[in-house]
């Protein structure tokens, strides 16, 4: 029963992990200073996407659900979790690469916003 439980906190650290990932740049809009830990975060969830790495919560969490009597699974987090959600054929490394692009991008975005907001700010300071 604790390793499932564990399992289970494991696999929502490993969500806010991913979440924070792809939107934490828009939380640095409003948090200026969480953007000096998000975007070494956000880089590092893109390499693994890239190089097709498995996050080390995701063994963890197998280890863990197979303790605790469950069955484990093949693959990684976003294969299991969110392509199987979102794609039932499963996860391809175009896929993969397509998953890392868009990351790419709405992390772009947000820090474009968070960089022209700074530059206000700064401007404001100054004169």
């Amino acid at each position: 029963m604790w390793y499932s439980l564990l399992a289970d906190v494991v696999l929502l650290l490993h969500l806010g992990f991913v979440l924070f990932v792809v939107l934490g740049g828009f939380l640095a809009l409003r948090w200026r200073r969480l953007a000096y830990i998000h975007i070494p975060v956000a880089i590092y969830g893109i390499v693994i996407e890239v190089i097709g790495f498995v996050c080390p919560l995701t063994p963890l969490e197998i280890w863990l659900r197979r303790q605790g009597g469950g069955a484990g699974y093949e693959g990684g987090f976003v294969e299991h979790y969110i392509t199987a959600a979102l794609y039932p054929s499963g996860l391809t490394r175009a896929i993969q690469l397509a998953l890392a692009a868009l990351v790419l991008i709405i992390n772009a975005a947000a820090y474009t916003l968070w960089w022209r907001r700074r530059r206000r700010w700064l401007g404001r300071i100054i004169s």
